[in-house]
């Protein structure tokens, strides 16, 4: 594996491989000295045409943990904010010698444009384009999975006969495509919850089933609930009433999660929008694992550059 574009490039022997190879990485966090020595001497720049502090500081954390040398490079106040192509910026990294580069652009595709453009030889991750794709987060949300179904006995295991339903803003959101794609490839049965002006235009193609009534999920007692952030800053229309008016259809309060079977999964890739998608106490509860993404998604990033840059494929 060459680059990290989209889940739904990834087989699921390549799949597992990563979720095996992120446990490994999740035992370097229990140790004393939280480091490798595996990327030494190799250099990661951090590309972000977007704005993500959690999502940037978890790959420079990962990076930094194989003993890489770590570049950051945001948009704004750098040459791309004069007006410097990607092209440029590209051959400018390929010149300070980039083994790996991390990238987050607002335009859908620009990742694989550049892994596939010849203007750098380096691995590239997408670490979120547009309304494509953002398959670390994926990878990360069924590491979660695997590890709250399966505890010790997780490795070599995928998803199969698990139902997870993902409920929200579908439309916008690149976690909804990445996951939707990693999970039918893990075995999962995947549903999708939203009002209509929040999917998009067919999902005919997806491997998913789709519906409209969150309580009608609820009651069909599903293994995992992913609620999704309200993307407002891409919204150029109203697509729905009020902030009131979707909470209470589509949001998942304290009374809906009473609802849920003792042992499903809450999910949120965050940030969250509290008392919009999901309450306080719903974010908070013993069966949310919004906490265990954040740590487990330095680990499934460990193991992606790992894979990627450490000259195995191992």
């Amino acid at each position: 594996m060459r680059h990290l574009l989209s889940t739904a490039d990834l087989s699921r022997d390549e799949a597992v491989t990563l979720l095996d190879l992120a446990e490994d990485m999740a035992d370097v966090a229990t140790r004393e000295v939280k480091k490798l020595p595996t990327l030494r001497g190799r250099t990661v720049v951090n590309l972000f045409f977007e704005d993500s502090t959690r999502t940037r500081v978890s790959f420079e954390l990962a990076a930094k943990r194989l003993s890489a040398d770590v570049i950051n490079f945001s948009a704004k106040g750098s040459s791309v904010s004069k007006g410097e192509s990607l092209k440029d910026t590209a051959q400018t990294l390929a010149a300070m010698g980039a083994d790996g580069v991390v990238i987050r652009h607002s335009a859908s595709g620009a990742p694989r444009v550049l892994a596939e453009s010849g203007w750098i030889d380096a691995g590239v991750v997408n670490a979120g384009d547009g309304t494509h794709e953002h398959p670390t987060q994926a990878l990360l949300d069924a590491f979660t999975m695997r590890r709250r179904l399966h505890g010790d006995a997780s490795r070599g295991k995928g998803l199969d006969g698990v139902r997870v339903t993902i409920v929200g803003d579908i439309l916008h959101s690149r976690v909804a495509r990445s996951n939707v794609w990693l999970l039918a490839t893990l075995g999962a049965e995947v549903s999708l919850v939203a009002p209509a002006t929040l999917l998009p235009v067919s999902t005919a193609a997806w491997p998913v089933t789709v519906g409209y009534d969150l309580d009608a999920a609820i009651a069909a007692a599903p293994d995992v609930v992913m609620m999704l952030r309200i993307q407002a800053e891409r919204m150029n229309a109203a697509f729905f009433p009020s902030a009131r008016e979707y909470s209470r259809e589509w949001g998942l309060d304290d009374e809906r999660v009473a609802r849920l079977p003792a042992d499903t999964m809450v999910m949120h890739p965050g940030p969250m929008n509290r008392g919009l998608e999901i309450s306080a106490g719903a974010a908070d509860s013993a069966r949310s694992t919004v906490l265990e993404q954040v740590a487990n998604g330095v680990s499934i990033r460990m193991a992606v550059l790992y894979h990627l840059l450490s000259g195995s494929d191992s």
